[in-house]
């Protein structure tokens, strides 16, 4: 039986402005933490950087006539931090902002509904050398920031997500260290996941002032469907642990208002919390128009079956694990791979991780309506002799988790749209360009782009509306 999803569904695709960019020196733009770690000798595979990535900047147009290629209704991006504003205060560069509002013209020209990131990860390099995000003060340059968006674009951006996957922001950059800034240190990791938290609430609070009331306000979360490998009271314990740092210590203050108090006990030998003021919590807890779900595959953890000291590092879902662990107080739990099919990530292949989040979130915050953000896989796509690039694992892929998606909706999840990660072959983080997860490859020596079949499958899925079968 065909699948079908509703008439107004958003088919949209993603990008993030340090991923594709370029022009790290051009039109106003300083350093962020990105640059700064990416040019330091042994951070990134290859020493590859972002400096050109996939000429964003100069391909704009030819990149937006991808999308309309692809029937897309929507677009998400980021916007480069310090492009625009390029030492984290003081007045915006306003030709920064003019390629931002080039691009939404184009999108609004095409019948694309813009879709504003604030802040994916590019911090500006001088808030770093301030303190980055384990400072307080971060989180209220961010809010001026997003003034200055909201105030520039807001005419024309009627949907902004504050910040994108701050796990990642908090715990690969401040604890694990394998995403910029490379810092190792819990106790920042932690006071960084709250200040990002706080940023949140005082960046939309921002944006409420200058925006129109039809404007949209989100954040986008890489929800974690985190499984015991067992029933045990320890395996059980293991995956509260780990649900707790990876979920709730964010959609704690953000949906309801208050931290977890399982967070704190688990973490009291790292830190009081003492960072977290008495009002912060009623700041954080903003209204969200919508929640933006990014997936891409399941934890599976258990009570520590090795030493305590490795056993927390060993999750292929944290992007390259390094020497220190992502997860604060989690030192007692062993990550496990999955059964069955990898991605190119070494990331297990598993849509039911994106029905459960999905059940979840509407278990938990029945008013508020979901969409998700991202969701995609790497692979190892390679034009054949005439040009062309066949991805039918991809294929299979968005099928799956498509079809995961109309599950929950037709089990009562308020879904509303659907954007594929990613719309170009582009610079992924720590893995440089080995990695491809575009639905339109990139030759990185010519950038030349060449639609992949999954771009072609996608045309048919978001003119149609009908899922297509995985079969190619």
């Amino acid at each position: 039986m065909s699948l079908s999803f509703p008439s107004d569904f958003i088919w949209g695709t993603a990008t993030a402005a340090y991923q594709i960019e370029g022009g790290a020196r051009e039109i106003g733009r300083t350093p962020s933490i990105w640059d700064t770690f990416s040019h330091t000798p042994g951070k990134v595979e290859n020493g590859d950087t972002g400096d050109t990535a996939a000429d964003h900047i100069h391909r704009r147009a030819e990149d937006v006539r991808l999308m309309a290629d692809l029937g897309v209704n929507a677009y998400r991006f980021s916007v480069s931090w310090s492009r625009v504003q390029p030492i984290g205060r003081g007045p915006a560069v306003q030709r920064g902002l003019d390629f931002y509002r080039k691009l939404v013209d184009d999108l609004l020209e095409r019948g694309i509904r813009p879709v504003l990131t604030l802040y994916h990860w590019d911090l500006p390099h001088d808030l770093e050398t301030a303190g980055g995000w384990p400072v307080r003060e971060t989180a209220f340059r961010f809010a001026e920031y997003a003034r200055i968006l909201g105030d520039a674009l807001g005419d024309r951006v009627d949907r902004w997500v504050t910040l994108n996957e701050p796990w990642c922001s908090a715990f690969l950059g401040y604890a694990s260290g394998v995403h910029a800034p490379g810092r190792t240190d819990p106790v920042l990791a932690l006071r960084a996941a709250h200040h990002l938290n706080l940023g949140h609430g005082l960046a939309a609070q921002a944006l409420r002032t200058v925006l129109p009331r039809r404007a949209q306000i989100t954040v986008c979360h890489n929800a974690a469907a985190v499984r015991a490998r067992s029933q045990s009271p320890e395996d059980l314990d293991a995956r509260r642990r780990i649900d707790a740092l990876a979920n709730r210590i964010f959609t704690g203050p953000m949906l309801s208002g208050a931290y977890p108090e399982d967070l704190f006990k688990d973490t009291a030998r790292i830190t009081d919390w003492s960072f977290v003021k008495a009002d912060d919590a009623a700041t954080i807890h903003q209204p969200l128009d919508w929640l933006g779900v990014n997936y891409y595959t399941p934890h599976l953890v258990s009570a520590a079956t090795g030493t305590g000291a490795d056993a927390s590092r060993r999750d292929s879902r944290t992007r390259g694990a390094g020497e220190k662990s992502p997860w604060p107080g989690a030192d007692s739990v062993t990550f496990h791979q999955p059964p069955g099919e990898v991605t190119e990530m070494g990331w297990s292949v598993d849509p039911t991780g994106l029905y459960d989040v999905l059940m979840r979130y509407t278990r938990e915050a029945p008013e508020v309506p979901l969409v998700i953000t991202e969701n995609g896989a790497a692979y190892d796509d390679k034009p054949d002799a005439q040009g062309a690039v066949h991805d039918p694992d991809r294929i299979r892929f968005l099928h799956g988790h498509l079809s995961a998606v109309h599950r929950a909706m037709a089990d009562g999840a308020d879904v509303r749209g659907y954007f594929l990660w990613s719309l170009l072959d582009n610079f992924e983080w720590e893995r440089g360009y080995g990695k491809r997860f575009g639905a339109v490859h990139v030759d990185y020596g010519t950038q030349v782009r060449t639609p992949k079949s999954s771009a072609r499958w996608y045309a048919r899925l978001t003119e149609t509306g009908i899922l297509p079968d995985a079969a190619v």
